[in-house]
């Protein structure tokens, strides 16, 4: 029961915005390592990945009010873009299904959800007593058609991730999501419901171990804390630390509890730091990561606010180097989910994204941005790569960054390797708590009981994926198939 492949229909200004031959015009195949690639990294340097990417027109057209810094119109721009440049003639372009409410009820609690889907602007007084308990106010406010957008994004993360597990795609692009920052009972900064925690559970129906990278500026507690005590999830984030800046969470002694022990990594940064300094520490951490935890898939959260002249962030970033991310987890060939997040220069945020597009497509994009109806947000230089950095001091000195290096390397010696997974369709519980010994003995009890009652035929493992000899793509319009946990 495989799922039909959509062909996407837009207005005018999207249907008429890709010119004739666009490819023609400078975008070629990268052939070529940029500036800030390490040539002699151990990676699969001719990768040819299937590429899907996922956009709705819609995604862009919701607003969360006049001052907040979150604008979802960076998508428009973003996918204005892509298009413009031709990258859409090297993916695969779907525009995805809505989540269903069951979907998002296998992470959020069902009465946050009850709440989110009645809510509106014109009612919200009626709902005053909630808003407390959930986290409502400047941060999250309640917008016209907040419930759909969180349905729309949700559900190109899901099947994003269904693509992956089916085999359909190697590397999945969803940048309408990364909302990372969303907690079971509530949501917190500008972020409602977890996509990326959805996301990764249905790669745990197939995927024994699931690695999360955040390279946006603000730490992402979310997710860290849904897999806080899980080995099949390894969390790892690069991002601003020092107590205060939002969340104020992200310290390096953060490394997970129970069995997820050492499986949470925090890169703790200050202010200010630079191309250089990044993408070699980058490189350094994934490195060894990648070695230690051997995942079978990536969710790379690309929040854009770790850029320079970002209006929430106070790093240096070029988009180069921030591509440069992509580009490495990229090149170790795993399955991979690339996704958006944090961003609030918009003309930047659609610059980064459009660019790292390309890097997925493994395509070489012209400085000079094609034209598109939204020029005048790209003034005056129209490039996709504007100077960015040199805005603030950069406060990681050499020690510093060489001492939080020998720090986590050292936290993954800890791990001696990747663990040992038997395969089962989702962490027993998603918060990561593990079953009490009672629970646990028993279920042994009934597997042994069960053993001898079943000698004859064949019995279905705890780890069955399919629905039936002919569901070959796990892929279907099923949220039927969503698992209970």
């Amino acid at each position: 029961m495989g799922r039909k492949k959509e062909t996407v229909t837009y207005s005018s200004t999207f249907s008429t915005s890709v010119r004739e031959g666009s490819m023609g015009a400078g975008v070629q195949f990268a052939s070529s390592l940029d500036p800030l690639s390490d040539q002699n990294s151990n990676v699969v340097e001719h990768y040819r990945p299937r590429v899907s990417y996922y956009m709705r027109e819609q995604a862009g057209n919701f607003h969360y009010g006049k001052q907040h810094p979150m604008k979802p119109h960076r998508l428009t721009l973003t996918n204005h873009l892509v298009l413009n440049y031709g990258l859409h003639k090297y993916m695969d372009v779907y525009e995805p299904r809505r989540a269903t409410e069951e979907e998002i009820r296998q992470f959020h609690a069902a009465d946050y959800i009850d709440f989110l889907k009645r809510v509106t602007p014109d009612n919200q007084s009626d709902f005053g007593n909630c808003f407390s308990e959930f986290n409502i106010g400047d941060d999250c406010p309640i917008f016209d058609g907040m419930w759909d957008f969180c349905r729309i994004y949700s559900g190109a993360s899901i099947e994003a991730a269904r693509k992956l597990v089916s085999g359909a795609s190697d590397i999945a692009v969803n940048w309408m999501g990364g909302l990372h920052h969303a907690k079971k009972y509530e949501p917190s900064g500008f972020c409602y419901v977890n996509d990326i925690v959805l996301a990764i559970l249905q790669l745990l129906r197939y995927y024994p171990r699931v690695l999360y990278v955040d390279i946006d500026i603000h730490h992402g507690d979310g997710v860290q804390e849904a897999f806080y005590t899980t080995d099949r999830v390894m969390t790892c984030s690069f991002h601003k630390y020092n107590g205060e800046f939002f969340p104020g969470t992200g310290a390096i002694d953060e490394m997970g509890s129970g069995l997820g022990k050492f499986y949470a990594i925090n890169v703790p940064l200050q202010d200010g730091i630079d191309d250089r300094s990044y993408t070699q520490l980058f490189k350094t951490v994934m490195t060894a990561v990648m070695e230690t935890f051997k995942p079978g898939a990536i969710v790379l959260q690309c929040g854009a606010d770790s850029l320079g002249l970002d209006r929430l962030g106070v790093f240096n970033l070029s988009i180069a180097a921030h591509g440069e991310c992509v580009k490495f987890m990229r090149r170790f060939g795993v399955p991979m989910m690339v996704i958006g997040g944090g961003g609030y220069t918009i003309r930047n945020v659609a610059r980064c994204w459009t660019y790292e597009t390309g890097i997925v497509c493994g395509a070489d994009l012209p400085n000079q941005l094609p034209n598109t109806v939204y020029n005048e947000f790209f003034a005056p230089d129209y490039s996709l790569h504007p100077q960015l950095s040199g805005r603030v001091v950069n406060h990681n000195s050499r020690p510093y960054l060489n001492a939080l290096t020998a720090r986590i390397l050292e936290q993954l010696r800890y791990l001696k390797g990747a663990p040992s997974v038997q395969m089962q369709e989702a962490p027993p519980d998603i918060q990561g708590f593990l079953e009490s010994e009672e629970h646990r003995q028993k279920d042994i009890d009934d597997d042994a009981n069960k053993g001898k009652q079943d000698r004859s035929g064949r019995r279905e493992h705890i780890a069955e994926l399919y629905e039936g000899d002919h569901d070959h793509d796990h892929d279907a319009e099923d949220s039927s198939s969503v698992l209970d946990i």
